[in-house]
């Protein structure tokens, strides 16, 4: 797997929690303590978060970090 797939897998599981919570893009970042600009980017593939924002984000969304970056 390479780094843009990484990139997208992540995006594209992070959306799915979100919605699965009902969360919106401003109450997230503010639980995970990252402006909603960054979270809007993160999304849309266009940032790759790093392992401390992976985790915050994980825990604002109360689910494990394996969730968000199932990787083998």
């Amino acid at each position: 797997m390479d780094k843009n797939e990484i990139i997208k897998l992540f995006a594209a599981n992070l959306r799915a929690e979100r919605a699965r919570k009902n969360f919106s893009q401003e109450y997230l970042a503010e639980k995970a303590n990252i402006t909603t600009e960054y979270l809007n980017r993160i999304e849309r593939e266009k940032y790759s978060p790093s392992l401390i924002v992976i985790a915050n984000l994980a825990l604002a969304l109360d689910v494990d970090m394996n969730t968000l970056l199932p990787i083998k």
